[in-house]
């Protein structure tokens, strides 16, 4: 199943990251695409904000990972360097940390993602408006689905 979802600015982006965290659990896994610009970053400042984080996110593009205490851990990934090659790095055991794992251009490692997880891709489709199209993986994702959308 896929769920579409056409934010108006930053805010309504937050607001929708804020829902998904309200939903939390331990090892969930976000993985975000789309173009630069469309609202990735900022959809990450809302399950930070959520998770009671104070410090000022922003995408991790050289330093690759960021942790943040919060309520729960969350792990901010930035893979669009990596192109693909992530030997050696130790992406995947980020899967099984306990925190929340939000990665910035997954599809460039669809290879080490785990089956279960949600995939949300950013379509930029005027200034400040964007449709999200969200596809969860497994039950646990589509019950997030269904109790958030």
């Amino acid at each position: 199943m896929e769920y579409k979802i056409t934010t108006n600015g930053e805010l309504e982006t937050i607001e929708l990251a804020q829902n998904f965290e309200s939903e939390k659990f331990p090892d969930m896994i976000i993985c975000l695409n789309g173009e630069l610009g469309s609202g990735k970053t900022m959809f990450v400042k809302g399950i930070a904000n959520a998770l009671g984080i104070q410090e000022t996110i922003t995408s991790p593009t050289f330093n690759i990972i960021k942790e943040y205490e919060g309520e729960l851990p969350l792990y901010h990934l930035d893979v669009y360097r990596l192109d693909g090659e992530t030997n050696g790095i130790g992406i995947d055991e980020y899967f099984s940390k306990g925190g929340v794992v939000v990665i910035e251009w997954a599809d460039t490692i669809k290879n080490i993602l785990p089956e279960e997880r949600l995939d949300i891709k950013f379509k930029v489709v005027g200034e400040n408006k964007r449709v999200l199209v969200i596809t969860p993986h497994g039950q646990k994702y589509e019950e997030l689905c269904e109790a958030v959308l």
